[in-house]
């Protein structure tokens, strides 16, 4: 838990470092900024699930030395590069970065047994709120205080330091009772309605609090306070870590949908607070609640739903969900607070949200449709 939470401590930071740097630095907006931002994050999301297979085939180590590499020479290369190169070496970058999220729930999986499997990936989703309150909060420090290009230059110089230390620790990542013998299953036979659904709410929670975070960016900046991001991010990880110790010690929670159904709703009304710290930091308290058990429950869903062989790979997927939510949800934020203000930014992120819960609900009763029918079939088969 300690190894992955500072593994996971410089790619918090990407977020609103980047958009401070495309949309003040080199004074291109927030629609360009998100569009920097959902670049990096669109390619992560490919090559999430690849460094997934990679891990399954050839081991940690082999996946960390090509990742590291790529990523430390993109953010320490990143502060000389003209708006067009950083699109295009945040994607290549992006595709190579170290899948540092599914990567801790991977290795949590492989040590905790499944009676507990909740509990453990609710104190996971704890550790990520934690990082978030430390990463974001120290790329705003240091693009405030000095400036952005530093701040990308110590978020490389972080990314090598951890994976340094994840290179010689090489955690566990297959449980000891696991069979991980003879050929993997083919994607058919484990991609199934049930997983496709838990992905839909993984990308509607984090389009949700990727729109979020440029719409409190832009709320701050734009009435000179943008010294007080990094607090206001404080009290959303705070409110989520709140959240997790709750999902995690509760018989009976919510279901993943309800949870993010929820977390989304929250999301709307937070506009009123525009250009206020403490009045957006108090609503945003609701939403974020609602975060980290949202994120623990998808990733419990995961690890049930498929075979230990490609768990790896099914967790990147899980990883390309999030990333391709925060894909779709930065532009669009930045250019609906480019063209009506923060406050529509706040209500994109809700509306977006609520729409990937309704996904999510059409392929879970699709899904279970369909298991009746082949439940039927198979019973008429049987009697024959």
């Amino acid at each position: 838990m300690v190894l992955m939470l500072l593994a996971r401590i410089p790619p918090t930071a990407v977020g609103v470092t980047m958009t401070l740097h495309v949309a003040v630095t080199l004074d291109r907006g927030y629609g360009a900024a998100g569009l920097a931002s959902a670049v990096i994050t669109v390619g992560i999301g490919i090559g999430s699930p690849l460094m997934g297979r990679l891990i399954d085939r050839r081991g940690l180590r082999t996946m960390l030395l090509l990742s590291v590499t790529s990523m430390t020479l993109f953010f320490l290369l990143a502060p000389l590069m003209t708006y067009v190169v950083l699109l295009v070496a945040g994607f290549v970058a992006g595709v190579l970065c170290v899948p540092a999220m599914s990567l801790g729930r991977q290795a949590i999986t492989a040590l905790v047994p499944v009676h507990q499997r909740r509990t453990a990936m609710s104190l996971d989703s704890i550790s990520v709120e934690l990082s978030f309150m430390v990463g974001p909060a120290l790329g705003v420090l240091v693009a405030t205080k000095l400036s952005t290009s530093w701040a990308l230059a110590v978020i490389g110089l972080a990314t090598l330091a951890s994976g340094a230390l994840l290179y010689a620790v090489n955690p566990v990542l297959v449980h000891e009772d696991d069979d991980v013998e003879g050929p993997h299953p083919s994607k058919r036979e484990w991609v199934t309605g049930p997983l496709l659904a838990t992905l839909a709410v993984a990308a509607g929670a984090v389009f949700a609090l990727s729109a979020m975070e440029v719409a409190i960016v832009a709320s701050l900046e734009r009435v000179g306070e943008a010294s007080w991001i990094g607090v206001v991010f404080v009290v959303m990880c705070a409110s989520s870590a709140i959240g997790g110790l709750i999902y995690g010690s509760i018989k009976r929670p919510p279901g993943q949908i309800t949870l993010m159904a929820l977390l989304a709703l929250f999301a709307i009304p937070v506009g009123l607070g525009d250009g206020n710290w403490l009045v957006l930091s108090l609503a945003l308290i609701p939403m974020n609640v609602m975060c980290a058990p949202t994120i623990a429950a998808t990733a419990e869903k995961i690890t049930g739903l498929v075979p230990p062989t490609v768990r790896g790979e099914a967790l990147g997927l899980h990883g390309s969900a999030f990333t391709f939510g925060s894909a779709i949800g930065l532009p669009l934020a930045g250019v609906a607070i480019d063209h009506s203000g923060p406050p529509l930014g706040f209500v994109v992120a809700g509306a977006g949200g609520l729409l990937l819960a309704a996904l999510a609900v059409v392929l879970t009763r699709r899904s279970g449709r369909l298991g009746e029918v082949l439940g039927g079939v198979r019973e008429s088969e049987a009697g024959a």
